[in-house]
């Protein structure tokens, strides 16, 4: 499965995603040209920035809630 299909699945499941879950779930070390992709292909992800416990603020994934 190619890491875009893994994405896409981890996010129709339900679940949010941000780099370090790619990396950690499917070994993905850039995770916005893979979003890029699904937009591309016509999903519709939403972004929104988050702050991790480190204080460091991040973008995490989420489909639209039509997508899901």
């Amino acid at each position: 499965m190619s890491q875009a299909a893994n994405v896409l699945a981890h996010l129709k499941s339900g679940q949010p995603i941000t780099a370090l879950d790619s990396l950690k779930l499917f070994g993905c070390w850039r995770l916005s040209p893979r979003i890029l992709e699904l937009r591309q292909a016509g999903y519709r992800i939403r972004t929104r920035m988050v702050k991790t416990p480190t204080g460091k603020i991040v973008a995490e994934y989420q489909l639209a809630p039509d997508e899901e």
